[in-house]
């Protein structure tokens, strides 16, 4: 079993395929962003206030489940306020002195966009929080007795914070944030329309059963369901004349691995071992690491969450369960 989830077309992680894909598609405002409506309605009451008053937002925590519109939606944030967004990551930030430069050449409005904010180290976290309450920066020059700190004030900004795993980031980093959003996986109706929009933007033509089908598989992710409508457009144009139907969408699925409720073989590998060794379990999560060759984390973080969204696996106190509608859905008896 190959350990490259990136080879994964259904896995959420960003690639860099992904990243030009996201440029092209990726909204410019509010209206244009598909899904998670109550976070939309909540912006823009919170956006058209600050701006009444001229002054930038509260700092923005977004939370939720990779390929949900987290940095997509902080651009659609930035650009609702005519603001400059600068974008960084937690562990780019490996000093105070790296912080320091950043913070230091944001102008008043600016936007810094951290992803993976749960990784920043606790150094950098302690200097940031001065910076986030009071828009200011403290140096310490020297060392030793002759140390002193230098207070440096910064114009008002406003950060955007990103992350999969909120339960990892301190109280104290979650509090200085005003805002708080979780994004949640989006309704399938949802899915369609962001299908249907791409398909637009890249000149794709797509009929109605088909893009229902691509959504069907797209784990109710718009980044999987982007890339799923690449792959379908490119098998339709070397199979075909390009343009997308039934027949060849399902081929290209057939060919691609993926069923219709968006497993690939992996998932199903996972379950059939579950099956097949442990007669359906319950399994411990290191059992099922050895057995399939993944680490404990990637099964626990990347494989298990949409076959528990799904029904598929239950968890007990013993292990992992696969359950009867998985048993169906593999064509598999007890």
């Amino acid at each position: 079993m190959s350990n490259d989830l990136n080879q994964r077309i259904v896995a959420g992680k960003e690639t860099t395929e992904d990243k030009a894909l996201e440029l092209t598609l990726r909204p410019k405002k509010l209206d244009e962003f598909i899904g998670q409506n109550n976070i939309k309605e909540n912006l823009k009451i919170f956006l058209t206030a600050a701006q009444k008053r001229g002054e930038p937002i509260e700092h923005v925590l977004l939370y939720g489940s990779p390929g949900l519109g987290k940095t997509t939606l902080a651009h659609v944030i930035a650009n609702e306020l005519n603001s400059h967004v600068r974008i960084t990551s937690g562990p780019a930030i490996e000093k105070a002195g790296d912080l320091a430069a950043i913070l230091t050449n944001l102008n008043k409005g600016d936007i810094l966009f951290i992803d993976e904010i749960h990784r920043l180290n606790k150094v950098i976290e302690e200097t940031l929080y001065p910076a986030m309450e009071d828009y200011a920066l403290d140096i310490i020059i020297g060392k030793g007795p002759s140390a002193r700190t230098l207070r440096i004030d910064l114009p008002p900004f406003t950060i955007i914070g990103a992350t999969t795993k909120i339960s990892l980031l301190t109280a104290p980093l979650r509090d200085r944030f005003g805002m708080t959003y979780h994004l949640n996986f989006y309704e399938p109706e949802d899915i369609e329309k962001i299908i249907d929009r791409s398909a637009k933007i890249l000149k794709i033509s797509l009929d109605q059963d088909s893009g229902r089908e691509i959504a069907s598989r797209s784990r109710r992710t718009p980044r999987i369901a982007n890339r799923l409508l690449k792959r379908v457009r490119d098998y339709c144009e070397v199979k075909s004349d390009g343009r997308v139907d039934n027949v060849l969408c399902q081929a290209a699925f057939d060919l691609l691995e993926v069923d219709d409720l968006g497993l690939d073989w992996i998932d199903r590998k996972i379950m059939e071992m579950i099956i097949d060794k442990f007669n359906g379990g319950p399994v411990g999560l290191n059992t099922i690491a050895a057995a399939t060759g993944e680490d404990v984390a990637t099964i626990e973080e990347i494989y298990e969450p949409y076959l528990m969204q799904l029904g598929f696996l239950d968890r007990s106190p013993r292990g992992r369960i696969v359950t009867d509608i998985a048993y169906r859905h593999l064509g598999k008896k007890r």
